[in-house]
């Protein structure tokens, strides 16, 4: 299990990440989720302009060993898809908090991002 999980964001049970700048969040999978699935082989994000609500599903992950549908960490608008990442999923496994960000979204409730577990907190969790 790799133990590297940035502090300057927060985490969901399932494994995704999200980084506050301003009123919009980055995106992503943890280095732990990514690992568990194996090679990343397709996602379906969420289109732009898309309001996602926090707790409901964002769309299959699709990896070599399973299909995950995981629950959005925050509620709001998408206003930003890496296109690069859909076009080569493998970017989750090689780079989950770099290059392999998934979408970025413009939050309806700030407060649900103080909701997220703490990466220490994540980090025990698992």
């Amino acid at each position: 299990m790799k133990d590297d999980y940035p502090d300057d964001r927060r985490y969901t049970m399932e494994g995704l990440w999200a980084l506050v700048d301003g009123d919009e969040a980055t995106v992503g999978i943890s280095s732990y989720a990514q690992d568990a699935m194996g090679e990343i082989v397709y996602i379906e994000p969420p289109a732009l302009g898309d309001l996602i609500v926090q707790g409901e599903s964002l769309g299959p992950i699709e990896s070599v060993k399973a299909v995950v549908e995981p629950e959005s960490p925050l509620s709001g608008e998408v206003v930003a898809r890496n296109e690069e990442a859909y076009a080569q999923p493998d970017l989750l496994n090689s780079s989950p908090y770099e290059a392999g960000w998934m979408f970025r979204v413009r939050m309806s409730d700030a407060g649900e991002y103080e909701s997220l577990l703490s990466a220490t907190d994540y980090a025990e969790s698992l």
